[in-house]
């Protein structure tokens, strides 16, 4: 076989493992997939008619407040999705099947790849069951265009593999299952301090740069722009900007750490 066809094969072998271990233990999935769902209902049903006023649609709007929201609870789904890849690869590391891989004939960076494609799908799946959810309680993108719909789903890929090549990283570093779940706490987190539940606009001047300067804004207001028709200005090369960055940067990390890292 040559390189390439070992490297294909071991990376599906990994692949294989890592969805089984999805599905025999789905419990830390479902948890993390909890999130967003239940941000979704409390933010549209309990703080719907009060916030469609800040961002701009007049007088109460529960539909309008949906529409805004949607595109950044699916982005914050993507990042309480990695944290159970954090956590899996952490326990890779620590109990010792990392050790046995390394005696092993196979393609050394198939581990890694695996732990990533299924993350991302995963992830993917996280996404259209929260999309169903937001479907059913009136979330509607009739405004967008197919090659738009496109572009959102390219864009939700690329965000999920930039986030899981962090998530792999600290999972790489840590030194148990909870610190890994604890280092990727700020996946979580970001999307709570962006403009995922209001505008940039109408948040404090000192509290801007952080909702500004961060990943999941661009993200959040380029998928928005995608889902709903609208313009999506600078935002667009800014958020591909960060997933290349992210994903770049995670990817260096996490195969330094894991090829100078015998645990």
């Amino acid at each position: 076989m040559s390189s390439l066809t070992l490297a294909v094969r071991d990376s599906s072998t990994m692949l294989r493992r890592n969805l089984l271990h999805a599905r025999r233990y789905p419990s830390l999935t479902l948890n993390l997939l909890l999130t967003p769902i239940v941000l979704l209902l409390l933010f549209v049903y309990i703080f719907g008619d009060a916030m469609s006023s800040v961002i701009g649609s007049g007088g109460p709007d529960r539909s309008a407040y949906i529409a805004y929201v949607v595109p950044g609870l699916l982005l914050m789904t993507i990042g309480s999705t990695v944290v159970g890849t954090a956590v899996s690869v952490s326990n890779d590391m620590t109990e010792g099947i990392i050790a046995r891989f390394r005696t092993m004939a196979i393609h050394r960076p198939s581990v890694l790849i695996g732990h990533v494609v299924g993350s991302v799908l995963q992830s993917v799946l996280s996404v259209v069951l929260v999309g169903l959810v937001a479907f059913a309680i009136g979330f509607r993108s009739t405004d967008a265009t197919a090659v738009e719909w496109l572009a959102a789903f390219g864009l939700l890929v690329l965000f999920a593999t930039a986030l899981t090549w962090i998530a792999v990283g600290m999972g790489l570093v840590s030194p148990n299952a909870e610190a890994a779940s604890n280092n990727a706490m700020p996946l979580i987190l970001l999307p709570l301090l962006s403009s995922a539940f209001t505008p940039v606009g109408s948040m404090p001047g000192w509290f801007r740069p952080i909702a500004e300067y961060q990943p999941f804004t661009p993200a959040i207001e380029t998928l928005r722009g995608l889902l709903l028709g609208s313009e999506i200005g600078h935002h667009g090369w800014l958020a591909l900007a960060w997933c290349l960055g992210l994903a770049v940067l995670g990817y260096l990390w996490s195969a330094a750490k894991f090829n100078r890292d015998p645990r």
